[in-house]
């Protein structure tokens, strides 16, 4: 029963996460400074539309109506934000739901290789590094491990960029997918995707800095437990005791850590896809920035809010799961 009511305060909580976005969005829609509503009315009546249809447009686009009171604009903004209409983009002139669905599947590609490749470079580095504690090839991973955490991924990002692109001419510059080329599952294709993704993906290896200094601190700690101790005096290999007992417990605490970084990547991509020119959910989110394109703009927080709030949900509800010493709950994600 606890950890039902454990379960339903979670579960809660994220429900009241994305309504608190959506109302933030309404209020920064409604409150932002210089009325983009008003000034959108305002360039189409000087453009010769007629005032009333001015506003059935700005209605359209912005999911909001600006001639209601506040509450009743707000519970039909609401409405229409649960039901998927996310308003019109008013500087590309479309559905903003039609945008972010095409972008997605782009940014989550990059993502979910940047996040597999980073981890298992992390992991794998990391055990190495706690089981030569103290020797030179520790030392020298430390080192690495430590510069890479240090390096900003957009600045990791420009120089792949110019050295691997500009300089030598070995990926393309922009783009993300190749020019010329069918759509379809055919190897040119898929090659050439694979080709536009691979220095967005590699400057978000940086992260792998990170983690193999979190797996070797695990690894170590699990290394120090008395129960190895008992491992060895039963006469089990090294290869039993290093991957059935210190590699699976040191990486179930990576875990949690694996889901959270979700919300660091899709935060970080906004940069990461303007610097590469990558047509993903983060370039067109920054593109709505430039060009004061709220609908865009507000469809794209929330769509990153639900990602990042459905990520630590799923670290809180599968964790007991993973890791069944925690029995169905351990320590706030939030």
């Amino acid at each position: 029963m606890a950890t039902l009511d454990w379960r339903i305060r979670r579960i809660a909580q994220s429900v009241f996460t994305v309504w608190a976005v959506l109302t933030l969005s309404f209020a920064l829609i409604r409150m932002m400074p210089g009325n983009p509503m008003g000034a959108m009315v305002a360039q189409l009546e000087s453009q010769g539309v007629d005032p009333v249809r001015a506003r059935q447009l700005v209605e359209l686009r912005m999911s909001v109506d600006p001639t209601k009171p506040i509450p009743i604009a707000y519970v039909e903004y609401m409405g229409s934000m649960l039901q998927g209409d996310l308003g019109v983009s008013t500087y590309y002139a479309q559905p903003v739901a039609e945008i972010l669905a095409q972008a997605m599947p782009w940014t989550l590609f990059v993502l979910s290789w940047s996040l597999f490749i980073s981890f298992f470079i992390g992991i794998s580095v990391g055990a190495l590094m706690a089981y030569w504690e103290g020797g030179k090839l520790d030392v020298g991973m430390t080192s690495w491990a430590i510069l890479m955490g240090s390096i900003p991924f957009y600045v990791m990002a420009i120089l792949l960029l110019i050295f691997c692109s500009y300089r030598f001419g070995w990926f393309p510059t922009s783009g993300r997918a190749p020019t010329g080329v069918p759509a379809g599952v055919n190897w040119p294709y898929i090659k050439g995707i694979v080709h536009h993704a691979a220095l967005p993906v590699m400057s978000m290896l940086v992260a792998s800095g990170i983690a193999s200094l979190g797996m070797r601190g695990n690894s170590i700690r699990v290394l120090g437990s008395d129960y190895l101790r008992v491992a060895h005096l039963r006469g089990l290999s090294d290869v039993t005791i290093s991957t059935q007992y210190v590699a699976r417990n040191a990486v179930l605490p990576m875990y949690t850590t694996l889901l959270i970084s979700i919300g660091e990547m899709f935060g970080g991509s906004i940069v990461l896809e303007k610097v590469f020119q990558y047509q993903g959910l983060g370039y067109y989110l920054f593109s709505a920035f430039n060009q004061r394109d709220y609908p865009l703009m507000m469809g794209g927080f929330m769509v990153i809010t639900v990602a990042v709030v459905i990520a630590l949900l799923l670290a809180d509800m599968t964790y007991g799961l993973v890791d069944p010493r925690a029995g169905g709950q351990h320590s706030e994600t939030y």
